[in-house]
């Protein structure tokens, strides 16, 4: 079993609440991953909104969110630990309320 730790995405969001943005994903068949840390930064000078989802395609399902509309201060980080397990085919999704909000995630690749 190989094991490799590593950034698994990054993206800005698409800029509106509702408007899904592929973080991460999907994982590939074979491999799982193990998400350690969630980083959300506001590159703005006002707070903004922000949704995240693990899920199994590009449009989450309700059941799917881990957080649902939550705030990022202005010009401010949000650091998420939560150890998330993820098999083959899921994504992390993200959106929020501005463009100017990038997300990272890092973690563990198993193969």
């Amino acid at each position: 079993m190989a094991v490799d730790y590593r950034i698994l995405g990054q993206a800005n969001v698409a800029g509106a609440i509702g408007t899904y943005s592929t973080v991460a994903g999907p994982v590939a068949t074979g491999r799982s991953w193990i998400v350690s840390t969630i980083v959300i930064c506001n590159q703005t000078a006002s707070a903004q909104t922000y949704r995240l989802a693990v899920s199994g395609s590009t449009s989450p399902a309700s059941s799917e969110f881990i957080v649902y509309g939550s705030t990022v201060p202005a010009n401010d980080t949000v650091t998420l630990t939560l150890g998330i397990t993820m098999q083959a085919g899921k994504y992390i999704m993200a959106s929020g309320t501005s463009s100017s909000v990038s997300i990272s995630v890092f973690g563990t690749e198993i193969s």
